[in-house]
């Protein structure tokens, strides 16, 4: 009876354990060769107050949207991210766990045989009580710890979602001004070839002719090295949606976010330690880091273990009773733990205050230099219109012979400075609305719907 009763408890044991799983590893790039099809509600991305979004890259391309859907689902970081999520959970499911009682058993022989001695032993069960003390602090830690690890991965999420806007504006602000660049090569190439062949007759000088060949030569420098940036850019957001290098990712020639509304959000920015995902996970760190230290006072306190034993001597007495096990807080009294749990504590509420002043500061310096670039961008388009307005006269003129190639040219190249100035300043403020919606805390408040600068 005692032999099965054991055979079903092992059974019991076992039946509980988890058993081996192989996992093997791969030496092949895993980028996926074609961009996906799925459609996703924006609001999953993480962000509060975006209606449904379908993503659909057949429909004229991609906007800043579709990358951000595409970034957030597909990122590679991010899948490491969330495995690191699942090993945050893995612990605290770990921590929730009680500790398991301890058995020892020991046997004693006799060197030599005596008629009336037997094999004696002792077997007993025992537990440490003070694993209970502490088990709820360090099972809240460890809580608080994986929700600190699903805030961690939405402000990851937030931050990818970021990197492939900005990327996506300069992907499109870049063509433009790609475009702009090859329009002036079009017109300055005949241009130079016409002046070599007036200097071939002697009809214009040597300075002239060099002048306008030392524009066409910067003008093609200035188209190469945007092409070189244009690529960059190109490789770094397949790297980043988890794509081959070789995929083409189509998008729209038009950048639609909202124009942020100043006032508005500085009157929801004393919300933003309850909306932004890194804040809320310094919020829970510190709380598990304050169980953890908790956890520690309790450990200072006598550690009790209590056990039951029953044995038997070599002289076949039997006997049973308990024993009882408690450390002498005297020299350690887990002093030092408190200490180093105490500063811990402390320095992550220090980081959190300067992460809060951090995050309001950036919202500030954004918004000042949404002003400032405001009114610049208004500025240069102003000059703009003269010098365009100033073009088709010297057009004209020219079509008329009243001006000379090296005049009409000058003023081509002052268009194309302008033209040059407005797009770099429109691509600045995208870029700091892309910003502003990461550090504020979620979509910004908006004078309108959305803007684009694409006249």
């Amino acid at each position: 009876m005692k032999s099965m009763t054991s055979a079903l408890v092992l059974t019991a044991v076992l039946a509980g354990c988890a058993t081996y799983q192989p996992l093997s590893l791969s030496d092949k790039p895993s980028w996926k060769t074609e961009i996906p099809r799925i459609q996703i509600p924006a609001e999953n991305l993480g962000f509060p107050s975006l209606p449904p979004h379908a993503f659909n890259p057949d429909a004229g391309g991609l906007d800043i949207t579709d990358v951000a859907i595409l970034a957030v689902t597909n990122n590679p970081d991010l899948k490491l991210a969330r495995d690191d999520a699942g090993i945050a959970h893995a612990q605290a499911f770990s921590a929730s766990l009680l500790p398991d009682p301890q058995l020892s058993m020991s046997a004693d022989y006799k060197r030599e045989p005596d008629p009336g001695s037997s094999r004696g032993y002792t077997v007993g069960p025992s537990y440490d009580f003070m694993a209970l003390v502490t088990h709820a602090n360090l099972e809240g830690a460890a809580k608080h710890d994986a929700t600190k690890a699903d805030l961690n991965l939405l402000w990851q999420e937030w931050q990818v979602i970021s990197q492939a806007r900005v990327l996506y504006i300069r992907l499109v602000e870049g063509n433009r001004l790609l475009a702009a660049l090859q329009d002036m090569r079009v017109l300055l190439e005949p241009r130079v070839l016409d002046v070599e062949r007036a200097l071939a007759k002697g009809l214009v000088t040597f300075d002239v002719s060099n002048s306008l060949e030392t524009s066409l030569f910067d003008l093609r420098k200035q188209i190469s090295d945007l092409k070189k940036s244009q690529n960059q850019y190109s490789h770094d957001l397949n790297n980043l949606l988890g794509l081959a290098p070789n995929v083409v990712v189509p998008l729209k020639d038009d950048v639609d976010l909202p124009v942020p509304d100043a006032a508005a959000i500085k009157g929801v920015l004393q919300q933003l330690p309850s909306r932004r995902p890194d804040l809320l996970a310094l919020k829970s760190g510190f709380d598990a880091q304050d169980n953890r230290y908790r956890a520690a006072i309790l450990a200072q306190f006598p550690s009790l273990n209590i056990g039951i034993t029953r044995a038997r001597d070599t002289s076949n007495v039997s006997s049973q009773g308990f024993n009882v096990s408690l450390s002498i807080p005297i020299f350690n009294r887990n002093q030092g733990s408190i200490a180093i749990e105490k500063a811990t504590r402390q320095r992550l509420r220090d980081e959190y205050q300067q992460r809060v002043n951090v995050a309001f500061a950036d919202v500030d310096r954004l918004l000042r230099d949404q002003e400032l670039g405001n009114e610049q961008l208004q500025q240069s388009r102003a000059r703009l219109k003269e010098v365009e307005s100033q073009l088709s006269l010297t057009t004209k003129a020219f079509k008329a012979n009243n001006v000379d190639t090296l005049t009409l040219a000058g003023i081509e190249a002052q268009r194309l400075t302008k033209k040059t100035e407005e797009i770099t300043l429109e691509q600045a403020l995208l870029e700091q609305r892309a910003a502003l919606l990461s550090v504020i805390g979620g979509e910004i408040p908006a004078q309108s719907k959305a803007s684009t600068y694409h006249e």
